[in-house]
């Protein structure tokens, strides 16, 4: 039923079945000939029976239904209707009843049930594998606090050690009270400066537009817009010795949504954990490139890659409002100001009344190595298994982790039993899948950076795509996807296989809602979709190893709902009974992303040409470039002093848009029966991603190797096109040194230029 195994037993059957008349025929014919000589009766028969059977063969195989990958079952829709909703929902709640923070017994404990799983649900193999890396965890004897104190340095405030536990968790021990991971240790003191979202926009108003240096003091800023190790850094370069985080109602409470336990908002005493490392896509801090195994030279603890150099702490509103209520200096632009019922002033200090108040950082965080694994399944592939399609997502949480990333574990962990089910009725993908665990996701990426690290050449070599299974939602609007342009057609096709999980959307697709919802706004009708960026698992695998890349999950109105990311982000209030009921209490989204990701991997797997539309890429580089000339335009004086031209870029493009028009010309032609001729094109296809990368990096970024695709220097969730241009260009009208920086404009520009017109070659007839 499920291989060409059947098929090839219904050939031999026509064959026997057109030869039955012909040994009928013989034995007529012996029966007659009963006068003749013996021998010569034995050679007539011979002679005839051979003659008689060779023509029977021939028509018989000749007649025989002929198996194409056309005829061959296509079980893409049985696939996604193994997964089911009530089956995540039970999930959901197994994974989240504990914390399990990377390098806790927990986590492993988890990571042994999820393996011993999914060896039931029928995968070929399942198997942990470890790495040591550097994690970072509080003192528990030690507990770090943010104070104010007087000119005594008498405490006259203390903030919370712990968020309030959420009701019906009482009893959980090992609840990490909120911390950033990574922060250096030390005690600093002095004066309190705010700097908004702490962006390097901000700073540069703070210094070039109103005149406070932040050296020497202690800046607090608000969580949102950026990934807190870039707010982190700024405040670094800016010269403070510490930094505190805090979550503005603004930025973590939507409108007319009550806190938790009574509504899905960030109550005031929540605070939102994460690391706060500047990697750049290294991994482990210890072995930057290199899996974390015993054989691995490791770098001393206090030189690690991307360590922050000052204490960082993060807090919740309630606390924020005792540190905010009374500082003195310049009133902010209206932009800066939240929704706290405070004044915003900058700073320096407090005001008259309290100037002789300082604000003091208590924080006793370590780092230590410690054991860490991820979990691997595989199916092996049928036909290709050398080619292989992966669909990842980490388990690691800094408490329960309900939303990030359970949601995601749950939906991967159905997407294996779907597979498994299948398996055990006889399908095999023609390519392997493998399905990872990741662990340690939470501070760094770590888990699947060092799996990356160690099977880096091997993933070169075989690796087709890489599905990424993060937070599987994170609002309860409608479809977000990001990914390599290349995925872009292969998306919207599965998604109109999926139906739409809203109420009074039951008849229409998934495709048809996200379209309504989310539309693109570049004169194209189709939803929209994003860049990848980072901060999540797909990092080491699109980035650094050029594998095509995608992500998809449930989201936000992000036109209406301005909040960032969603409000119990990172908190101890990620419970199950959030999900159950505000986010999905049917689990239909749950279930639909899983149908998403599934299809995509499946299709990715499974399909006898790879599914990648090199036209789409086309398509977005032309897009890509206009965008990035826009913002050297900018600045027209200087391009034309400096003699910067984009010429070489957009002939560059216009060769791989030709060359991918070409390349589906001949794949539309092409005979699928000639096996060499389909795994030369696929091969083609696998290996276009691959075209973008430069072995040297980005400048500063060594692990960034994508010309086309990167985070931003100045975010590293966002994505931005051309990275090397963007950062080249970002702030040049003050560059220290005009010239030297208009120069790297045109390096950058030639790199691309490059880069993009070898992917053209590659996408050329083999001669």
């Amino acid at each position: 039923m499920f291989s060409s195994v059947g098929e090839e037993n219904k050939a031999k059957g026509s064959t026997l079945l057109y030869c039955a008349p012909v040994v009928s025929a013989v034995c007529v014919f012996v029966g007659g000939m009963g006068s003749e000589n013996t021998l010569v009766r034995l050679l007539k028969w011979v002679t005839l029976f051979t003659v008689l059977f060779f023509i029977g063969f021939i028509i018989g195989w000749c007649a025989r239904p002929v198996t194409t990958h056309h005829e061959e079952p296509d079980h893409l829709q049985e696939f996604l209707d193994e997964i089911h909703a009530e089956n995540i929902k039970q999930h959901l709640r197994k994974f989240t009843r504990l914390p399990h923070l990377a390098g806790t017994q927990q986590n492993l404990r988890l990571a042994e049930q999820i393996r011993d799983e999914w060896l039931a649900f029928g995968l070929d193999s399942a198997e942990l594998v470890w790495y040591d890396v550097l994690l970072s965890y509080p003192n528990r004897t030690h507990p770090n606090y943010i104070s104010i104190v007087d000119q005594h340095g008498d405490e006259m405030f203390n903030s919370s050690l712990s968020e309030p536990v959420p009701e019906g968790y009482e009893h959980v021990t090992d609840i990490v009270p909120p911390y950033s991971a990574f922060s250096a240790q030390g005690r600093p003191q002095g004066d309190l400066v705010y700097v908004n979202y702490g962006r390097t926009e901000d700073f540069f108003k703070l210094e070039r537009e109103m005149g406070i240096n932040c050296t020497g003091k202690i800046v607090i800023a608000r969580y949102g817009k950026i990934f807190r190790g870039n707010k982190v850094k700024n405040a670094v370069l800016a010269g403070a010795k510490g930094i505190i985080l805090y979550s503005d109602p603004a930025d973590y409470c939507a409108q007319g949504v009550e806190p938790y336990p009574a509504g899905w908002n960030l109550p005031g005493g929540g605070a939102q954990r994460g690391n706060v490392l500047n990697l750049n896509g290294a991994g482990d801090p210890l072995t930057p490139g290199y899996p974390a195994k015993e054989y691995t030279y490791r770098s001393k603890l206090k030189e690690g890659a991307g360590l922050p150099k000052i204490p960082v702490h993060p807090i919740g509103y309630h606390d924020a409002v005792h540190l905010l209520k009374n500082m003195g200096g310049a009133s902010p632009p209206p932009d800066w100001r939240g929704a706290l019922n405070v004044s915003y002033r900058i700073g320096p200090g407090f005001t008259d009344d309290f100037i002789l108040n300082k604000v003091r950082m208590n924080i006793h965080t370590y780092n230590q190595v410690t054991r860490i694994y991820n979990v691997i399944g595989r199916i092996r592939g049928a036909r290709e298994p050398d080619r292989c399609v992966i669909l990842g997502g980490h388990r690691d949480a800094w408490v329960f982790g309900a939303i990030d990333p359970v949601s995601g574990a749950a939906v991967v962990h159905e997407t294996v039993r779907a597979a498994g089910a299948l398996r055990q009725r006889g399908w095999r993908p023609r390519r392997s899948l493998i399905f990872a665990s990741w662990d340690a996701e939470e501070f760094g990426l770590q888990g699947s950076t060092e799996w990356a690290e160690e099977n880096a050449i091997m993933l070169q070599e075989r690796a087709v795509a890489y599905i990424n299974a993060d937070s599987a939602i994170e609002g309860m609007y409608t479809l977000r996807v990001d990914c390599t342009p290349s995925l872009h057609t292969l998306v919207y096709d599965i998604t109109k296989l999926v139906m739409s999980p809203e109420e009074g959307e039951e008849r229409i697709s998934l495709y048809e809602s996200w379209h309504k919802r989310d539309n693109w706004t570049n004169n194209r009708d189709a939803p929209r979709i994003s860049k990848l960026g980072s901060g999540s698992d797909f990092e080491a695998y699109f980035i650094r190893l050029g594998i095509t890349s995608g992500r998809a999950r449930y989201t936000k109105n992000r036109k209406t709902e301005r909040y960032s990311s969603y409000p119990v982000y990172h908190s101890v209030y990620e419970t199950f009974e959030l999900v159950e009921r505000f986010y999905d209490p049917s689990f239909q989204r749950l279930e639909a992303v899983g149908r998403v990701r599934a299809g995509l991997v499946f299709r990715l797997a499974d399909a006898l040409i790879i599914p990648l539309d090199c036209k789409e890429y086309a398509r977005s580089l032309t897009q890509y470039a206009n965008t990035i000339q826009q913002l050297a335009l900018e600045h027209p004086e200087a391009i034309q002093r400096y003699g910067v031209t984009f010429e070489g870029l957009f002939s560059a493009v216009d060769n791989f848009t030709q060359a991918a028009a070409d390349f589906h010309q001949r794949l539309d032609k092409l005979d699928t029966k000639d096996v060499l001729a389909v795994r030369m094109l696929n091969d083609q296809l696998m290996y276009l991603e691959r075209a973008f990368i430069d072995p040297l990096g980005l400048p500063g970024r060594p692990f960034y190797r994508h010309v086309v695709f990167a985070p931003s220097s100045h975010n590293k969730y966002a994505g931005e096109s051309f990275p090397g241009i963007y950062d080249a260009l970002f702030d040049i009208e003050n560059a220290a040194d005009p010239d030297r920086a208009w120069d790297e404009v045109k390096r950058q520009i030639s790199i691309a230029t490059v880069t993009v017109n070898s992917a053209a070659n590659t996408l050329h007839p083999v001669a």
